[in-house]
């Protein structure tokens, strides 16, 4: 996709202090949420899911808080790796199986 003309950026991350930062920027109404991305050198798409996602913590939307897709991704990971575990027993019996016969 990179012949299209468009650099792709390199992936950063931020502090939640920063995030909050924006967010608090783009609440206050000063400035556009196109502008303080275009300000702080960041993505427009950024910038509005953060803003979404402080809505959501705060319960103006509906959604997932924070919290609970920490919860969601923390699960997700344990639940990937138990099923990894599973499979390794399965295979391991298998071969027991076999051996002993």
């Amino acid at each position: 996709m990179e012949s299209m003309g468009k650099k792709k950026r390199p992936r950063r991350s931020f502090t939640p202090e920063f995030k909050a930062e924006i967010v608090e920027l783009c609440q206050r109404g000063d400035r556009s949420i196109g502008q303080v991305a275009k300000d702080f050198d960041l993505t427009e798409t950024a910038v509005r899911d953060w803003v979404r996602q402080a809505e959501v913590d705060a319960g103006q939307l509906d959604g997932l808080t924070s919290s609970e897709r920490e919860e969601l991704a923390a699960l997700r990971r344990e639940n990937r790796r138990l099923r990894e575990d599973v499979d390794i027993l399965k295979r391991a019996t298998a071969f027991f199986v076999r051996e002993t016969r």
